[in-house]
């Protein structure tokens, strides 16, 4: 049985250290050191050979993505990337928030694939396993480079993020905009700022979410809001209250997501719930398993990012009917143009042309 820690660890959405599923070594810390570590955000650097990944799942609106890290320091509890952290044999838990992988190679990758002859221009979703505005981009500016490389090539990009940190981005961004290059999608999860702190500890504020929504919509950019995760009596009466904000603040169109928990997700979701909402915990994980076939996570495509059943129609039917209310659109990625993709030239190539006509 995994023992979790008893405390929390302030700027961290867990402090657990639950092993991974294919875990090679499992370690145990006494009480005592577990309640002293303040751990520090540790960064491993690997040389990637891709970047550019395939996305076979129906759920999500693009087929290519690229990210540039691996865990995120954001530490959201509920995050479905956590079990990736499983295949690097570290945890789910606290190592995905402070034991990141960095691909330091990840902009000069991505222009090398861009410029493969076989490579078939389509939009690519950048960070969605986790955040490229995570706070370490502040000062390793990967996600920049890989925008400053997709607008020399033309390279439709979307970005899904809740880090402020986009902002510093805005004259590229803006220069995507006007060729139609780019969207923007901002995760509203709440705009309740003391659940965000315990729920996504090291995330933007409400507020800076929505001055996020006006500054890129005055730049020109589409943005789409993403509610995501509507989770039951925790922050699905914000449902409404949301929409109506983020129409306020300039956004097009918002979807909504139901809270997933693969693999060790629902353990440290269930932890987290008991540490913080103990009066409703089981409340809340019932109302999940009634949505998810009496299980608390449904894999089947079609159903996992919404859920089925009573209170998951309930959800659908509040969500459309503010939606309508306020004019807002359901489509996720507005258009992007993949027509304007071209190679550009590098140096020496019109030495190597003047070389062979000679």
């Amino acid at each position: 049985m995994t023992k979790f820690p008893l405390t929390t660890i302030k700027g961290r959405g867990t402090a657990s250290t639950i092993p991974g599923r294919f875990a090679r070594q499992i370690s145990e810390m006494d009480e005592v050191e577990e309640l002293s570590r303040h751990p520090d955000t540790r960064l491993t650097y690997e040389t990637a050979k891709s970047l550019i990944t395939r996305n076979s799942s129906p759920d999500v609106p693009f087929n290519l993505s690229v990210n540039p890290y691996r865990g995120c320091e954001h530490g959201c509890i509920y995050c479905f990337a956590r079990p990736t952290h499983a295949y690097l044999d570290m945890s789910p838990g606290l190592d995905f928030e402070t034991r990141l992988v960095v691909k330091e190679n990840a902009v000069e990758l991505f222009a090398k694939e861009l410029r493969k002859p076989g490579y078939d221009c389509q939009p690519i979703a950048l960070g969605i396993n986790t955040d490229a505005y995570q706070p370490v981009e502040k000062q390793l500016c990967l996600a920049r480079g890989i925008l400053q490389t997709a607008l020399a090539y033309r390279q439709p990009i979307s970005i899904v993020t809740k880090g402020g940190l986009i902002l510093r981005d805005l004259d590229i961004l803006s220069a995507m905009a006007e060729q139609q290059l780019v969207s923007v999608a901002v995760s509203v999860t709440t705009l309740d700022n003391g659940l965000k702190r315990a729920m996504e500890p090291r995330t933007a504020s409400a507020e800076m979410r929505l001055k996020m929504i006006r500054e890129l919509t005055g730049a020109g950019v589409p943005v789409t809001v993403l509610i995501a995760p509507v989770i039951p009596f925790i922050n699905d009466h914000e449902l409404e209250a949301i929409i109506a904000a983020v129409k306020n603040a300039g956004a097009r169109q918002a979807a909504y997501i139901m809270l997933r928990l693969p693999y060790e997700v629902a353990p440290l979701f269930s932890e987290w719930l008991q540490q913080h909402f103990p009066d409703r915990a089981e409340h809340v994980l019932k109302r999940i398993a009634d949505m998810r076939g009496g299980k608390l996570y449904d894999s089947r495509f079609g159903k996992r990012m919404t859920g089925e059943g009573i209170f998951a129609d309930l959800i659908n039917q509040r969500f459309h009917l503010a939606m309508k209310k306020h004019g807002l659109g359901s489509e996720r990625t507005p258009g992007l143009d993949c027509s304007r993709f071209q190679v550009p030239p590098q140096e020496g190539d019109q030495l190597s042309l003047w070389d062979i006509t000679e």
